[in-house]
């Protein structure tokens, strides 16, 4: 907004400006609420947006000056309500937008019970009660763990001590509809001693100006962004048409593209889910240290930056974008990124039916020190354990895991660090979505492509094969350098299966003409695109036609590595 570059009157207190007069002009400041919008900490990740489950932007480069957050594509939002506190009924329009950092080392932790685990964190929080709206910044000193300083507000949050402070208010009177997002954006700035937050709505644009207590200047490198519920970890309820693309902008001095980290630092919620497609492809990302992300309630999205799969018979489609099938059997890497995280599928052969198939048989993934293998579908194995979660229930491990099984036939498998497995279970047979806590990244593994390129894959020992590849070489040298021994198998608690190759490519072009003209039809009947017939058709012939689903709404690739004249 244009006005964020016009000089404040003053260095410090609450102002208020319209459009098109850029200027500002001062105005009484408030007390602001006193309700923490606390931050999150160890425990389960949620499902939902919010509490750790988010799209942070981060800097590439030197720290973050300013932040911009803002709301585009709005669709069919009519409501949104909140506890006040998290405490009692939700109140109609009751909401914060909060621009948050990242935890941070500070100097103001040095009265802290033990200054080293004791991080500093700000929030740049425009709050509406339902009833009148108040502009102003909260910071934090987490762990403190002794009495908070002098006019530090002191929060229990699981024994631990935290303290909070909040700045003046800018008072924003009368109720603030959420209809009117479209036109909101908050800023943050704290690019000198005194700390700025800016709130514009409609034609009016409100700031309150606060000395820096935490120091922020040089150590914000992520900023989050979105609406949530009113304080105490609430959550903010949409109705269930709701939508809305969610752009944060950054400015740390230069224009590359920003990183994009599943995770998230306030506690608060709201109720919707990341759609299609996740960043870095959400339709509207401009160049520049933007971050640009869709959430609604269908949701849709395998993961919150960026998302591989393999499912059917079996088709892959990796980081990258590249479609390929890949029809051996055994145990292979699908995806390894550094040391901490890796997803290893077993496959299994369609013969006697359909000996040129496989399917994934289980699923397998090492995060951190954690092992979790789901097994055939069915058994949930942990650390070597079988383990047992309800349809709709969660585990937590405490190294930093959560386990859901968001209903009979999934699990969605989660680190701190935002990487994720979700494996769908059906009849004989698995899909896998494998989605990354950070991008970009090195991927590597059956669903990686080097330096991102969908035109390439890549074998253990580095050598680079252009798509597509000949039969030779993607199961004999690609495929094979992925293969895995039993003694670095993570899937030794699953049923065993033989490991070989397909003697020849089997593509939807390689069914009788009979069988692939029913299984189009079925594909055709389930609404699936143009650009996924030939892949569904295989599908719908070698599992069932109720494969088709899976494709309903799947994103094109952005290349199909098959054979040309064999496209499955």
């Amino acid at each position: 907004m244009k006005i964020s570059k016009v000089p404040l009157p003053e260095a410090k207190g609450c102002f208020t400006a319209d459009y098109p007069r850029l200027a500002w002009r001062g105005s009484a400041c408030a007390e602001a609420p006193s309700i923490p919008m606390i931050p999150k900490v160890p425990g389960p990740i949620p499902t939902i947006v919010g509490n750790g489950n988010h799209i942070v932007t981060q800097t590439p480069g030197g720290p973050i000056s300013q932040a911009f957050g803002t709301f585009e594509n709005v669709t069919g939002l009519s409501s949104v309500s909140s506890p006040i506190n998290n405490v009692g009924p939700p109140v109609a329009n009751a909401y914060t937008l909060q621009l948050n950092t990242n935890f941070f080392p500070t100097p103001a932790c040095a009265g802290a019970a033990i200054p080293a685990l004791c991080t500093g964190w700000q929030q740049f929080i425009f709050a509406n009660d339902g009833s009148n709206g108040a502009l102003y910044i909260q910071y934090w000193l987490l762990v403190y763990n002794n009495p908070c300083p002098a006019g530090w507000t002191s929060t229990i949050i699981l024994g631990d001590t935290y303290c909070s402070k909040n700045s003046p208010a800018a008072v924003v009177a009368g109720n603030t509809p959420i209809t009117l997002i479209s036109s909101f954006e908050l800023t943050g700035d704290v690019t000198g001693a005194v700390d700025l937050a800016t709130m514009k709505i409609g034609a009016s644009v409100y700031a309150t100006a606060d000395t820096n207590i935490v120091d922020a200047t040089g150590n914000w490198i992520m900023a989050e962004f979105n609406v949530f519920g009113y304080g105490g970890g609430g959550m903010a309820t949409f109705n269930a048409t709701a939508s809305a693309h969610v752009r944060t902008r950054i400015n740390y001095g230069a224009m590359p593209a920003p990183i994009c980290q599943a995770i998230g630092f306030t506690a608060e919620t709201n109720n919707l889910n990341f759609g299609l497609p996740q960043p870095p492809s959400t339709p509207g990302t401009p160049a520049g240290p933007n971050l640009v992300f869709l959430e609604n309630l269908p949701g849709g999205a395998a993961a919150n930056c960026d998302a591989a799969n393999t499912w059917g018979d079996t088709h892959q489609v990796t980081f990258g974008g590249l479609l390929y099938d890949f029809q051996a059997t055994g145990d292979f890497v699908e995806a390894q990124v550094g040391t901490n995280f890796e997803v290893q599928s077993r496959k299994v052969s369609g013969a006697p039916t359909w000996p040129n198939t496989s399917l994934n048989r289980s699923i397998a993934t090492r995060m951190g020190s954690t092992k979790v293998a789901v097994c055939d579908g069915t058994r949930l194995v942990v650390n070597g354990t079988t383990a047992s979660v309800a349809p709709g229930g969660t585990l937590w491990i405490p190294a930093g895991v959560t386990i859901h099984r968001t209903s009979s036939n999934v699990y969605v498998i989660r680190d701190n660090s935002g990487n994720s497995v979700k494996v769908t279970a059906n009849s004989g047979y698995n899909n896998l979505d494998v989605g990354l806590g950070t991008f970009p990244v090195t991927v590597r593994g059956l669903l990686g492509n080097p330096a991102n390129n969908p035109n390439q894959l890549e074998a253990k020992d580095g050598t680079k094969y252009t798509v597509p590849l000949s039969f030779s070489d993607l199961y004999n040298k690609f495929g094979a350098s992925w293969r895995v021994s039993p003694a670095t198998s993570l899937l030794n608690q699953c049923n065993t299966v033989a490991s070989g190759n397909p003697s020849a490519p089997f593509f939807s072009s390689n069914l009788n003409p009979t069988v692939r003209t029913q299984a189009e039809n079925a594909c055709r009947q389930a609404g699936v695109k143009q650009v996924w017939l030939d892949t569904c058709a295989l599908d719908a012939a070698v599992i069932g036609p109720e494969a088709a689903a899976a494709f309903v709404k799947m994103e094109p690739p952005l290349v199909n590595g098959n054979r040309p004249g064999s496209q499955s």
